[in-house]
C-alpha cells in the first residue's frame, strides 16, 4: 500500500512473505528515490520532559486535518503499543500514523512491563529497552512512557490528542471487546494497516523453533550455561552437537572440493583428448601424405630409380629408325683423274691404306681387265 510522506514523495514498500505453500513472494520497489531526505540527529523527546503547552486546546476534525493546518498548529497523532523487538512492521505503523495528514505531530506511547505482563504477557525486552527503541525511529516526535491500556478522556486532553492511530482490526482485551471502540465513535480514530509476515509473535516462534540452535550458538560466542538456563547434560550434548556438525562440514568441504577436483580434472582431460585427436589426425594425414601408396615418398623413389636406369644404360634408338639392311647404299665418289683409259700414275695403293677415298665395284672390274691384259 502506498502513503505519501511529509516530503510529498509516493514510497511503496518490497517485503518477502512466506505463503501457506512455503512458496515466498516479492514485492517490487516502484520508482526511485532522489537523494534529498533529511534524517534526524536526535531521539525523540519523553513527554513528561516538555515545557508544558498552556495554550486553550481546541481538536481538530478530520476535513480540516487532512486539507491541511498551519505550521504552527500540527495535527496530533496518537499511537500506542508495547513494541517488543521493535522490528519493520513497528516502523511502518509509525509511518503511516506520521504520514496521515501534511501536518502531523506523532506521539507514541509505550506500556511499562507491568501493565504489559498484566494484560499481554513476559516480554523480551524490558520497557528502558522498548522506550529507547522507539524513540529512535524516524517518524516519531514525542514519546508517553507508562502509557495506559485504555486511553481516557483525560489520557487525551491533557496530551491535547487530535487522532489516534492504529489497525482497524478490533483489540480485544482488559474485558473489551474493542479497546479502541470509544475512540472511533467518537470519531477519533484514524486507521493503519498491518505488515503482514512479520510480528513480534513471529519472531519468537522462530527463536523458539530454532532453540537448540540458538543455544549452540551463544555457547559458542561464550555465554555460560546458567546465563542460558541449560542444564550439564544438555550443555555436553550442545557441545557434542557443535564438533559433529563442524566434522560434518569439513567432510561437506572436502566433498565439495573433490567434485570440483574431479570436474576439472575431467575438463582438462577432456580438452587433452580432443588436442591430442587433432594432432593425431594432422599426424596420420602428414605420415600418409608422405609414405602412402600415392605419398611423396614413392614418386621420389621412382625419379630416382628413373635417373640411375638412365645412368647406368644407353639410350636405345627409337623403333622406327631402319635396319643396317634397308639403309640406301652410300653413293660412289670418284676422283676425277681416275678414269677407265687412263691408267692411274701411281701403283694402286692397298686397300687398307686408301683413306678417305670410295672406289666403287666397276674400279675393281676395271682393274682386273687391266691385269688380264698385261698377261696377255
Amino acid at each position: 500500500m502506498e502513503k505519501q510522506s511529509s516530503s510529498g514523495l509516493l514510497l511503496t514498500r518490497k517485503r518477502r512473505r512466506d505463503d501457506s505453500n512455503g512458496e515466498t513472494e516479492e514485492r517490487e520497489r516502484l520508482g526511485k528515490i532522489p537523494r534529498c531526505t533529511v534524517g534526524l540527529k536526535h531521539p525523540a523527546p519523553f513527554a513528561d520532559e516538555l515545557e508544558s503547552d498552556n495554550r486553550p486546546y481546541k481538536r481538530v476534525n478530520m476535513e480540516d486535518a487532512k486539507r491541511g493546518t498551519p505550521a504552527d498548529r500540527p495535527v496530533r497523532v496518537y499511537a500506542d503499543g508495547i513494541f517488543d523487538v521493535f522490528h519493520s512492521g513497528h516502523a511502518r505503523a509509525l509511518m503511516q500514523a506520521k504520514c496521515l495528514f501534511p501536518n502531523t505531530h506523532l506521539i507514541v506511547g509505550v506500556c511499562s512491563d507491568n501493565l504489559t505482563n498484566k494484560y499481554k504477557g513476559f516480554t523480551v525486552m524490558n520497557e528502558d529497552e522498548r522506550y529507547d527503541a522507539v524513540r529512535h525511529c524516524r517518524y516519531v516526535d514525542e514519546i508517553v512512557r507508562n502509557a495506559p491500556w485504555t486511553l481516557t478522556p483525560e489520557f487525551l486532553t491533557r496530551h491535547r490528542i487530535d487522532f489516534v492511530a492504529h489497525d482497524d482490526i478490533p483489540y480485544s482485551s482488559a474485558g473489551s471487546d474493542d479497546v479502541y471502540k470509544h475512540i472511533k465513535e467518537a470519531g477519533m480514530f484514524a486507521p493503519t494497516q498491518r505488515t503482514e509476515g512479520i510480528s513480534t509473535s513471529d519472531i519468537i516462534t522462530r527463536i523458539v523453533r530454532d532453540y537448540d540452535l540458538y543455544v549452540r550458538r551463544n555457547l559458542q560466542r561464550g555465554y555460560t550455561a546458567k546465563e542460558l538456563n541449560v542444564s550439564f547434560i544438555n550443555e555436553k550434548k550442545y557441545n557434542l552437537q557443535e564438533r559433529v556438525d563442524k566434522v560434518k562440514k569439513k567432510v561437506r568441504d572436502v566433498e565439495e572440493k573433490s567434485k570440483e577436483f574431479v570436474q576439472k580434472v575431467e575438463e582438462k582431460s577432456i580438452d587433452l583428448i580432443q588436442k591430442w585427436e587433432e594432432k593425431s589426425r594432422e599426424f596420420i594425414g602428414n605420415f600418409l601424405q608422405m609414405f602412402g601408396p600415392e605419398g611423396a615418398l614413392k614418386h621420389m623413389l621412382k625419379e630416382g630409380k628413373g635417373r640411375m636406369l638412365q645412368a647406368i644404360s644407353p639410350r636405345q634408338s627409337p623403333d622406327s629408325s631402319p635396319t643396317r639392311e634397308e639403309r640406301s647404299p652410300s653413293p660412289t665418289f670418284r676422283l676425277p683423274f681416275f678414269t677407265k683409259t687412263s691408267p692411274p700414275p701411281s701403283p694402286r695403293p692397298h686397300h687398307s691404306g686408301a683413306r678417305g677415298y670410295l672406289i666403287s665395284e666397276d674400279d675393281d672390274e676395271d682393274e682386273d681387265n687391266d691385269d688380264n691384259d698385261d698377261d696377255n
